[in-house]
């Protein structure tokens, strides 16, 4: 939560305009329910690491962007597979990111455990973020299809096991030609692993921060896919 509330005041309450530009900035934004029944709830990476289903913290926050503002090179294929990736790398390398990038990398980079994870801009933007590829220490790919990309998140990747604090986020796109839009989606799960809750994990203002925080993180990640 430390380094939410960090920048989330670094980035919202100490720029120009403050709370009220942030507003406007991320109003297309929206959070929607999750289906009971959404495929994350029986992926192996949930089951595995929630084995006595305790309660969650969770949250979808779409967007959608007309096709005609998103770069060609982005759509010259069918499916949403290189939109994705786009998306996924506007998450970890933008501006949202960066902050909680640099703490982590002055805290955990070194060149012996963490060498092989990505940890600069370039390598953040560039990487095509396939199934264990580790990020910065608090992030691995899990699971990618055409459309989504899921990363586990609450600790260290290095731990592999079950963890008390564990988590899943999932990066999405559905492309609606129809419609003429890209809806990109964050998802996020969060659940204590071991042992019994009775709880969500969160409590409510955290659960605010946090929602906060993934707005930022859509709008940095929106600038990386469109012209």
């Amino acid at each position: 939560m430390g380094i939410i509330r960090k920048t989330l005041n670094t980035l919202i309450l100490g720029g120009a305009g403050g709370v009220g530009s942030f507003a406007f900035w991320t109003r297309n934004s929206k959070f929607v329910p999750i289906a009971a029944d959404d495929p994350i709830f029986s992926s192996a990476a949930y089951l595995r690491n929630n084995p006595n289903k305790n309660p969650q913290t969770k949250d979808l926050c779409v967007r959608k962007v007309e096709l005609s503002k998103i770069k060609p090179q982005l759509l010259e294929k069918e499916g949403e597979g290189k939109l994705v990736e786009a998306f996924c790398a506007g998450v970890w390398g933008g501006i949202g990111y960066a902050y909680q990038r640099r703490y982590l990398e002055k805290k955990y980079r070194n060149s012996t455990t963490t060498a092989h994870q990505l940890w600069s801009t370039p390598e953040l933007l560039s990487s095509s973020y396939d199934v264990g590829t580790q990020i910065t220490d608090h992030f691995e790919v899990v699971s990618k299809t055409p459309s989504s990309i899921i990363v586990r998140c609450g600790d260290s990747p290095l731990k592999t096991g079950v963890r008390d604090s564990d988590g899943l986020f999932e990066m999405g796109v559905k492309i609606n030609r129809e419609e003429g839009v890209a809806e990109f989606r964050l998802k996020s799960i969060f659940y204590k692993g071991l042992g019994t809750a009775t709880a969500p994990p969160m409590p409510s203002h955290v659960e605010f921060a946090h929602r906060l925080y993934t707005k930022l993180w859509m709008e940095s990640a929106v600038r990386n896919v469109v012209m």
